[in-house]
């Protein structure tokens, strides 16, 4: 798949974020990459979590969210699947983003059906 298509599958998966929250997403950078930097990733947030910030907090370099094109493609057995776990991936990365630590993402992930 060419990167142009996949980078709109991801953002076909942005807008299925609740607006409630896409809303609050500020300051965060959404990239995709081929390959993750060690094995089994699908996606990586880097930041410091919404509910770890300060009024102090004010300036500072964006958060990201890498979605990692290569891991995705080659787990997809065709385009629903690949697109639904982009969306999963996205969900879970953003979720990072609001404060959510590993175990409550996968908590919730497990109450909506994912993984």
């Amino acid at each position: 798949m060419q990167p142009a298509e996949f980078d709109q599958i991801v953002e076909r998966a942005l807008r299925r974020i609740p607006a409630r929250f896409r809303k609050r997403l500020e300051n965060v950078a959404i990239v995709v990459e081929q390959e993750p930097p060690r094995p089994g990733l699908l996606g990586l947030y880097q930041g410091v979590p919404l509910t770890e910030r300060g009024v102090s907090d004010s300036f500072r370099m964006p958060d990201k969210i890498t979605i990692f094109q290569g891991p995705h493609e080659r787990s997809a057995r065709d385009l629903a699947q690949l697109e639904q776990m982009v969306a999963d991936t996205v969900w879970h990365e953003i979720a990072h983003y609001f404060g959510m630590d590993e175990a409550r993402v996968r908590r919730a992930e497990r109450r909506r059906g994912i993984r």
